[in-house]
């Protein structure tokens, strides 16, 4: 059996102690937990595990990550947030199924992203927070799937305009970087602002069918804001007694 990191008091992460953090999540996914477990080798033998849906190696020692672990292949959520991280294998473009990474607060380095991260086409949050990034990787821009991207606390100057437009991105925390004031921000994307070619015109400017579709539109919200201004309507057992009140004496009273 292959010997996998350390833990408490000295213990070895073994298969039988692997089994024995297997979690069930709400949704009946299968979790394998080894966070702060001290690990500080990418314990081998969770390979014979690889049918999990979750692992989590956070808040462990783990200086390298190996190519094996691509034989993880129904993951969808890797958490190896605070280790000694400083590169990522390639063959992590092979876990597509990923929907979920988070490699935050470790040593990474942008050159240790390898580009075999664009693979990742279903992946919906990344986060790489407190690393040591100095550029974005423009692969990124190919995840169209991204709803969260996490680049908090690096050394970044600018972000690809290619981040910042992926069709389904909700939030971009670019938090604690040597950006411009402007572009420094825990940025929640609004779809509305998405619009391009926008124009103010006065109504005179307007032709006919345009004109009759703008006042189509302001009469339904008008019609929208009149409803929601209307009196609620009164409780129809206005007579009953308050959940907190004496109950009546009589029964039949209430009924």
């Amino acid at each position: 059996m292959a010997k996998g990191g350390k833990g408490p008091k000295g213990k070895k992460i073994t298969l039988s102690v692997a089994k024995n953090c297997i979690k069930i999540t709400f949704d009946g996914k299968k979790r394998l937990d080894l966070s702060k477990m001290g690990i500080t080798t990418f314990p081998k033998c969770i390979l014979r595990l690889s049918d999990v849906d979750e692992l989590n190696l956070s808040r462990n020692r783990i200086r390298k990550i190996p190519d094996s672990i691509s034989k993880f292949q129904n993951l969808r959520w890797l958490d190896l947030h605070s280790n000694y991280i400083d590169k990522l294998p390639k063959s992590i473009g092979q876990m597509t199924s990923l929907l979920y990474l988070n490699v935050s607060n470790n040593r990474l380095t942008t050159d240790g992203l390898p580009v075999e991260l664009n693979q990742l086409k279903n992946i919906r949050t990344v986060n790489f927070g407190l690393n040591h990034l100095d550029r974005v990787p423009t692969t990124l821009g190919a995840l169209k799937e991204l709803h969260e991207v996490g680049l908090h606390d690096n050394l970044l100057s600018t972000i690809p305009n290619s981040i910042s437009k992926l069709p389904k991105l909700k939030k971009l925390n670019t938090k604690r970087n040597p950006l411009p004031k402007a572009e420094e921000s825990d940025t929640f994307i609004d779809s509305i602002k998405r619009v391009d070619n926008l124009y103010l015109v006065q109504e005179k400017d307007l032709c006919g069918p345009c004109l009759g579709k703008c006042q189509q539109a302001q009469d339904r919200l008008n019609k929208i804001k009149s409803m929601a201004t209307v009196e609620p309507r009164r409780a129809i057992f206005s007579s009953l007694a308050s959940p907190n009140s004496t109950a009546k004496e009589s029964q039949e009273d209430w009924r």
